[in-house]
């Protein structure tokens, strides 16, 4: 990887992750008393994502010179993953949780690497039903459902 890039997003991901932490705290506590209100989730991802920057920052350290040839960035790439992301958060709620979420990994997967057509539906298949059924009926949460319900 890149030495330079990965220390700048090492920091930027640990500024994103203070942040996180200290906007958690402003969340007021559950007023059921339950010691788990509704702060601990994005208090969670700011460590994690502190614990992660970290890592990342400590693993530059540890790269060879940079003498290796350079690596050519992939805009095209990035551009469609990106386009893609954005039609997903626009459609989410017309066409549902399901449709657009396999939609989303589909093209993010066939981006990523041409082929292995049949694994990337297999994959993106299981995930969207997966975590619908899962956030919806085990947990009793709400996504936007299929379009036709």
């Amino acid at each position: 990887m890149n030495k330079k890039f990965d220390r700048f997003t090492g920091v930027a991901f640990l500024l994103i992750g203070i942040i996180f932490l200290i906007e958690s705290q402003k969340i007021s506590d559950s007023a059921y008393g339950s010691s788990v209100g509704p702060k601990i989730f994005p208090m969670g991802l700011g460590i994690i994502l502190i614990a992660l920057s970290i890592r990342l920052l400590y693993e530059t350290f540890k790269y060879k010179s940079e003498d290796s040839k350079e690596e050519k960035l992939q805009y095209k790439k990035f551009l469609i993953i990106f386009g893609s992301a954005v039609l997903y958060a626009f459609f989410l709620e017309k066409i549902g949780y399901v449709v657009s979420t396999f939609l989303f990994l589909l093209i993010a997967f066939q981006t990523m690497e041409r082929g292995k057509t049949v694994t990337s539906v297999i994959i993106a298949g299981v995930f969207s039903f997966g975590i619908y059924y899962l956030f919806s009926e085990l947990l009793g949460g709400s996504l936007p459902g299929f379009p036709l319900f």
